[in-house]
């Protein structure tokens, strides 16, 4: 009897014992984070990004799930804000998973199954296999719905995307308290869903943009003061865009003068294909007339009159009023002040896609330079179709 009341004695000091230790390393967790939760050097311009979205996520407040939207063109730091506020806030759950580019993903042939899967293994912590979306969801719904998590979606193109993965908005998936982030470019799509939060996110601010084209272009170096003057003119082509920032600054790492002059001769007339190619996926899912309207806009009308535009893209039979809307959310476009704005590398991007139609300008859809019009009008070596656009906007 006496040894059964001391083993009693000895589960209970345990016990006791066990919670002090769970104690301890909630505190050492916690301390770890404050180191932790320090922006890596590179991400310059995100401190304040991220206090954003650590508001939006509201952790401490409510512990109802909670969906947020992160939105922008490409390159402006979507992916980066994600995956900084993933490693900072994962501990504080019970499971998590960050689902790189969804959009790429979900191409392939078993994409929405793969991605499943790596849901539900990332989460459960145990390898999980997925044969059938129809049943991945369900799995999806079954196994996690009492379970807090954070999960981020990344680089999503489709509501149905979203449907397979967390559930429609009215549909129980998550344990209370769990968070959801989405990125995509398409702000339409977050509205669809039903997102708690959409954080829209803006280029950099002048002083943001010169320490991050600075950290890349020198790294620890000192720059000289012909290097600062030609930095001035890339920062204005870069405008802001922290991908064209950080590109084109490790582009020009430790190289001369001289080539720093002929990079920048050869952006004028050849621009970035990195950075192009990056901005082109914002076309993908726009059908023909969307894309025309685009391509319209960046040859002619960035920086005009929103009723002009509307008026002569009407008469070209385009549809603008629809078509400016869906490139206002795939954050290619911007209406301010009645004005048609469009960012500078998108605008370049529009007008690469002309120029590659073919090397002759007279057989392009569009021309938008006088030099290469007086050409074509005096030699009379215009396709069809670019003379239709020429009278359309004569």
């Amino acid at each position: 009897m006496t040894e059964a009341a001391n083993l009693k004695g000895w589960e209970l000091q345990h016990r006791e014992e066990s919670e002090f230790i769970e104690e301890i390393v909630k505190d050492i967790i916690s301390k770890l984070e404050q180191f932790s939760s320090d922006i890596p050097k590179g991400l310059v311009g995100m401190e304040s990004r991220i206090e954003k979205m650590r508001s939006y996520l509201d952790m401490g407040q409510s512990n109802k799930v909670k969906i947020i939207g992160v939105c922008g063109m490409g390159g402006i730091g979507k992916t980066t804000i994600a995956s900084v506020v993933y490693k900072q806030m994962c501990s504080k759950f019970e499971g998590s998973s960050f689902l790189a580019d969804v959009r790429e993903a979900s191409k392939r042939y078993d994409g929405l199954v793969s991605l499943q899967s790596k849901l539900l293994s990332a989460i459960l912590n145990r390898d999980v296999k997925v044969h059938d979306v129809h049943k991945g969801t369900e799995d999806i719904r079954k196994k996690l719905r009492s379970k807090k998590v954070l999960v981020i979606l990344d680089d999503v193109d489709e509501v149905k995307q979203l449907e397979c993965l967390i559930g429609k908005r009215d549909e129980n998936w998550f344990g209370e308290g769990s968070r959801i982030i989405i990125t995509t470019r398409n702000r339409h799509l977050l509205d669809q869903h039903g997102v708690d939060d959409a954080y829209m996110l803006e280029e950099l601010e002048v002083d943001e943009a010169f320490e991050l084209f600075f950290l890349n272009a020198f790294k620890n170096d000192c720059p000289t003061l012909d290097h600062v003057m030609l930095s001035v003119q890339f920062l204005r082509y870069a405008s802001g865009l922290p991908l064209a920032l950080s590109v084109l600054g490790s582009y020009l790492y430790a190289k001369s003068i001289e080539e720093w002059k002929s990079a920048l001769e050869k952006l004028k007339e050849i621009p970035n294909e990195e950075i192009l190619k990056k901005l082109e996926i914002s076309l993908d899912g726009l059908d023909e007339t969307e894309k025309k309207i685009f391509l319209d806009i960046a040859c002619f009308f960035n920086g005009a009159d929103e009723n002009y535009v509307t008026k002569v893209l009407e008469s070209c039979g385009f549809y603008p009023k629809t078509g400016i809307r869906e490139l206002i959310n795939r954050s290619l476009l911007t209406i301010s002040d009645k004005t048609v704005w469009m960012h500078d590398l998108l605008q370049e991007m529009g007008r690469d896609i002309v120029r590659r139609e073919c090397t002759k300008c007279g057989q392009r859809s569009r021309i938008w330079l006088y030099e290469d019009l007086d050409h074509v009008l005096t030699n009379d070596t215009g396709s069809e179709k670019t003379q239709g656009i020429v009278l359309r906007l004569s």
